[in-house]
């Protein structure tokens, strides 16, 4: 008899206690034998394939009791199995499974705090999922991530109930029923050791607020622990940009009242004292450029340290070097304290790194829009030197386009090459098209009802399509438009477009309906070119078919109408048709079209008419916007427009003239109704000239923080409306004063991005009203900007 090693027996004791206890072995203890066969029962949905890749036995290999437990281990380790059991019998090996249900999905009921794909995404690496096996033990650990996610933003009320449904074929359903209760909010935000700076411009500097009369649409009194984060930082650079290098703000301490629902914030602040640059300097490898990019330092001699000055300088010292190729600049800042005093040097060091080429770009994302619609937006080209500031125009652009919610650019270095690199662009798209109803109200037209069916981005091509109905008390407006951003390669759009317009006369006599006034029906098919010659500046041509047609009441039965309209007729008849010519130059360098706060626009325009109207119109605009501060915008706005005929000794065309007055022009007077009125209906009649001039300085809003959707304004507003040499200028029956002379007005208003478009609410104060004038202080309308 063999006697084994002391050694060796422990180690065969422990295998042994192991295999007892992972491996249900329904036979008793084997010797080796050679494979013959493996068989697997118990499968329902996974193939045998599966099961034999995990394990390391294999036909006509050997097979032992340490091939038996390292199975065991390995199929229990892949998570798809509740039980595994392996006997053999003769040379065969028998495994026999129970399978676990594969998630089939994963749905949340109540829940609108968040997005689902994005809890799905969090729930996926904790390993829970649609497609993985399902696990008991990982369905609490799904419920805690989730009740994390709402603590986060501050609702600790949050009740979550998982139901699981079976389903055939071995899969189960799983739901979460949230009940989300409601958000903490905050009830006190509390300062300590803060001197210099009092607490309530440290609170200014936070998004979080406590409750207040405008929080309910702001939400900043909801608590959210990311929120509060961001604040500590804006906070500690609210410091450092007045000096206090050595300023710390603790992490806050937040405690929260009994019932959950009240949070108080506590914020420890140690300022110490502020700084004065005394010398600022580049250093590094500088490529030759040392005066050039000392030159783009922002910070000066003398002033206090400014952490955002330092920021821009290393932007812009990382930009202009990353325009010549150098993808991976880094320039780090480094203020160094002169001992003994209050002053700091700042120096910049400046590591260029290796001139890069751009490889390949990649887009990705897009399910929808052809690659083209993107490739054709990018600055950046491939096999040129990296340029970050073409790379930064070709985001804009493509963000410009309004298909994406998301717009991100990457750079991955390429394998095995220090001096290129591949742009990842990666898109995200939003629904393009929209159905849309509206009602809305104006000083001018009253109620208006809207009606459109657009879809931007159609077939995924990048053109636009759009069917629109607008009806109001003076106006009614079908039109069809379709626009090829790109009918060329080089950029040249075209935008093609047909309309049908039914105008009545702008007045406030109590005449006028449709038995006793005027209609002009207009139908119009045009096309337009627009050319970009920089990334600012477009020219923009084109034409239009128009044909108007005047319906007169009887001037027996109804003889208070329109005298200017009656010798319209008789001048050019009841139908004119016309060929409208069009050119114009446009330059925008605005940071929004929709709420800017710094750049300009500036438009100029030429209207020409030939056929049975023979006129043009001269037009001209300058809108600037000046930002004073990160919270006030001072705007500026001037218009002109100079119409008259040419080759006739007919005037101007009435049912052509421009209206000033109300909302867009000079507030506080009645929408139209500066100029010349009619001498025999009192209608408001317009002019071939126009002039408007507006200022006005936006500020925000109380208890919005940095919401730019909803600013208040205080504005001044200037406009007249004029006639063509050899026309009187008439003030109607009412016998205006001037009608044709300058308004002048200023008042106070709210300017609010709603889910219908832009809507100004003003309370204006017209200050040299005329005998006559028809005014209106309180206005507001939706779908109109500055």
């Amino acid at each position: 008899m063999k006697i084994r090693p002391l050694k060796h027996l422990h180690k065969t004791a422990i295998a042994s206690f192991v295999s007892a206890l992972i491996l249900p072995v329904t036979a008793n203890a084997f010797s080796p034998f050679v494979i013959q066969d493996i068989r697997v029962t118990g499968l329902r949905s996974a193939e045998p394939s599966m099961v034999f890749s995990y394990i390391p036995a294999r036909v006509g290999t050997t097979f032992s009791d340490d091939i038996a437990t390292d199975s065991v281990r390995r199929l229990y380790a892949t998570g798809l199995f509740n039980d595994v059991k392996i006997t053999t019998e003769g040379r065969v090996v028998n495994i026999a499974v129970e399978e676990r249900p594969i998630v089939s999905s994963v749905i949340f009921e109540g829940m609108s705090a968040f997005r689902g794909e994005d809890i799905v995404k969090s729930l996926n690496e904790l390993g829970l999922g649609e497609g993985k096996a399902y696990n008991p033990a990982l369905l609490d650990k799904a419920i805690t991530e989730i009740r994390n996610q709402y603590v986060t933003k501050g609702n600790y009320t949050v009740d979550i109930k998982p139901t699981l449904t079976p389903l055939p074929n071995n899969r189960v359903g799983i739901s979460f029923l949230v009940a989300e209760g409601s958000r903490a909010r905050i009830r006190d935000i509390n300062f300590v050791g803060n001197k210099a700076i009092s607490s309530s411009d440290l609170e200014d500097e936070m998004n979080l607020t406590t409750s207040g009369f405008m929080t309910w649409y702001t939400g900043t009194d909801k608590f959210s622990r990311d929120t509060l984060n961001s604040d500590v930082e804006r906070i500690q650079d609210y410091y450092l940009d007045r000096g206090y290098l050595d300023a710390k703000v603790e992490s806050p301490q937040v405690s929260i009242s009994p019932n959950l629902r009240d949070i108080d914030i506590n914020i420890t602040v140690d300022e110490g004292q502020p700084y004065t640059i005394r010398h600022l300097n580049v250093a590094g490898d500088l490529l030759g450029m040392n005066e050039e990019l000392e030159g783009l330092i922002v910070n000066k001699s003398g002033e206090l340290y400014n952490v955002t000055k330092v920021r821009q300088t290393v932007n812009a010292i990382a930009l202009r070097l990353g325009e010549l190729g150098y993808a991976t600049a880094q320039v780090n800042p480094v203020p160094q304290v002169v001992p003994g005093t209050q002053e700091v040097d700042v120096i910049f060091y400046v590591n260029p790194g290796k001139r890069t080429y751009v490889r390949r770009i990649e887009i990705g994302g897009n399910v929808r829009t052809r690659d083209e619609v993107i490739r054709r937006e990018m600055r950046q080209t491939e096999g040129a030197w990296y340029d970050s500031s073409r790379l930064a125009m070709s985001r804009d652009r493509i963000d410009r386009l309004g298909y994406f919610n998301d717009v991100n650019i990457t750079q991955v270095p390429v394998e095995g090459s220090d001096d290129q690199i591949d742009l990842v662009v990666d898109v995200k798209e939003k629904p393009t098209g929209m159905i849309s109803l509206g009602v809305g109200y104006g000083s001018s037209d009253r109620f208006s009802f809207q009606a459109g069916l657009n879809q931007d981005n159609i077939f995924g091509s990048g053109t636009n399509l759009g069917l629109n109905f607008n009806t109001s008390k003076y106006n009614r407006v079908v039109s069809l438009v379709h626009t090829d951003p790109y009918w060329t390669t080089s950029g040249i759009s075209k935008t093609t477009s047909a309309y049908y317009r039914l105008d009545r006369p702008y007045s406030s006599s109590s005449w006028n309906d449709d038995d006793y006034s005027y209609q002009i029906r207009s139908v119009g098919l045009g096309m337009n070119f627009g050319v970009p010659i920089s990334e600012n500046d477009t020219i923009f041509m084109g034409a239009t078919f128009e044909q108007n047609k005047i319906r007169l009441p009887d001037e027996r039965a109804y003889p208070n109408f329109s005298y200017a309209y009656r010798d319209f007729v008789r001048q050019y008849g009841e139908k004119t048709n016309s060929v409208i010519f069009n050119v114009g130059w446009t330059k925008d360098t605005r940071d929004s079209g929709i709420a800017p706060t710094r750049g300009y626009m500036t438009s100029l325009s030429a209207v020409g008419s030939v056929g049975d109207l023979k006129y043009y119109i001269l037009s001209a605009q300058q809108q600037y916007y000046l930002p004073l501060g990160k919270d006030y915008t001072l705007a500026f706005n001037v218009a002109a427009d100079w119409g008259h005929t040419y080759g006739t000794s007919k005037p101007y065309p009435v049912i052509k003239n421009m209206y000033a007055g109300g909302i867009g022009s000079v507030r506080g007077f009645d929408g139209s109704s500066l100029g010349p009125r009619d001498p025999n209906s009192d209608d408001y009649l317009g002019g071939s000239r126009r002039i408007v001039a507006n200022v006005q300085l936006f500020l925000p809003f109380p208890g919005t923080q940095n919401d730019r959707s909803l600013r208040w304004f205080l504005f001044a507003d200037a406009g007249k409306i004029g006639v063509s040499s050899g026309q009187s200028c008439s003030g109607g029956p009412n016998q205006v004063e001037d009608p044709c002379g300058w308004r002048y007005s200023t008042g106070i208003g709210l300017s609010w991005n709603s889910p219908l478009g832009p809507l100004q609410l003003s309370l204006a104060r017209p200050l040299n009203t005329k005998r006559g004038d028809d005014k209106q202080q309180f206005q507001f309308q939706i779908g109109t900007a500055f």
